[in-house]
């Protein structure tokens, strides 16, 4: 049985927001998909959270952004005691040294460079999921 697994996805790319709406549905990963499309608006979703029940158990974090960028969003999430557990994939398609260095020094679980094929977008999605939902084990809420 597959867990269920809430996500948040910081994404200002509609194609992109798409893409990853379907590859999660057609591999069946069960969830709820929060959508947020500027850094601003994924600040605002954590100052609002009510609940520990509420937290996303994963977020996919784009790193150019309008209003904040995705550094930001990702020092916001690991410099907070709340949040700081939570698993943040930087998802992007920059493949700078600056920006994968600065992502793990802001403490990124993880960083994947976009691919351009869809189908090997919808792959490295499938694949993303497969290893943070069945195999990594993350904390319980």
């Amino acid at each position: 049985m597959m867990k269920s697994i809430n996500i948040l996805l910081v994404e200002d790319n509609e194609g992109d927001i798409l893409l990853t709406t379907e590859a999660l549905e057609e591999f069946k990963i069960v969830n709820e998909l929060t959508i947020k499309r500027d850094g601003q608006a994924a600040i605002d979703f954590f100052k609002n959270l009510d609940g520990i029940e509420n937290y996303p158990d994963l977020v996919l974090l784009d790193i150019n952004l309008p209003k904040m960028s995705g550094q930001e969003v990702l020092m916001y999430i690991k410099t907070s005691e709340k949040y700081k557990q939570i698993p943040v994939i930087m998802l992007t398609t920059s493949s700078s040294e600056k920006d994968i260095l600065a992502s793990y020094r802001n403490h990124v679980n993880c960083y994947i460079t976009k691919p351009i094929e869809v189908l090997d977008f919808m792959k490295a999605i499938a694949q993303i999921e497969d290893f943070w939902i069945n195999i990594v084990t993350i904390p319980n809420k």
